[in-house]
């Protein structure tokens, strides 16, 4: 007796799963292929405004890194960073599809190649310039025989390529090479955006950041090219995400200043 009462315990408690996994919607079809394949890619290049590693436990964190998991727990999937030495080298992951998002600045040179979601933070492009400088605002910059370091590819090189008629650029591998020819005197000032720079000035003694900038800045979710439905799913994150609140905590996480939560949001897309 005892022993059929289990088997029919077994077999209706097999038949009750079987109903609820019936009973389960199916996922967002703009998401579903990293439903399936259990993960999302996200990849990061190293740099304070976006994801950098944790100097006292060599963690990966920053506002990028937290929206990345806040989406992939949204998808119900994992979260496998994919790292790079600056923002710029994240591209290079494109033809090799090493992974399904990044987070870059909004830029046109690199329109072609990847799409950008609404913005989720802003700020501006700057200089950062030696104690000695006798340089006090932008329109100080652009001269002959002034060379300004930047990080190779990055958008602050990307920008002052289109800007810039006169001074030189001095590209550097990633922000610290590019502050470095600055101080050994290889540079009259680095560009970078304002927080980066705040940064750096505390590396630099008696340097400072310009009050001006050259250009506004806007941080963005991007995808390789020609993913509509999944660009769309990720800017209803974007909303959701500065509506509640997550895109200022994760900037006050950080401690970065001279950013804020960018304004505005986008019409709701019904591509499905």
């Amino acid at each position: 007796m005892n022993r059929t009462m289990t088997i029919l315990t077994v077999a209706l408690m097999q038949l009750i799963g079987e109903q609820s996994l019936r009973a389960q919607p199916p996922p967002d079809p703009r998401v579903a292929a990293f439903v399936q394949a259990g993960r999302l890619r996200a990849g990061f290049g190293m740099n304070p405004t976006l994801a950098f590693k944790d100097p006292s436990t060599g963690h990966l964190r920053g506002p990028a890194l937290e929206l990345a998991q806040a989406l992939a727990n949204r998808i119900g999937v994992n979260l496998i960073p994919v790292e790079y030495p600056s923002p710029g080298a994240v591209l290079q992951g494109i033809e090799t599809k090493a992974w399904d998002l990044t987070f870059l600045v909004i830029d046109p040179g690199r329109a072609g190649v990847v799409d950008f979601s609404v913005p989720y933070m802003q700020s501006d492009f700057t200089y950062l310039v030696p104690a000695d400088s006798p340089m006090r605002g932008v329109a100080d910059m652009d001269r002959p025989g002034i060379r300004i370091a930047v990080v190779r590819n990055d958008a602050s090189d990307l920008r002052l390529t289109r800007l810039l008629t006169r001074a030189e650029l001095a590209r550097a591998g990633d922000i610290n090479a590019a502050v470095e020819l600055l101080r050994v005197g290889q540079a009259n000032a680095a560009a970078a955006p304002r927080p980066v720079l705040l940064q750096q000035s505390a590396k630099l003694s008696g340097s400072r950041v310009l009050d001006d900038g050259f250009d506004t800045i806007s941080y963005a979710a991007v995808v390789p090219k020609g993913n509509p439905g999944w660009l769309a799913y990720i800017n209803e994150f974007i909303d959701d995400a500065k509506a509640s609140g997550l895109v200022k905590r994760t900037i006050e996480s950080a401690g970065l200043r001279g950013v804020e939560v960018a304004r505005g949001g986008s019409p709701r897309s019904t591509a499905r």
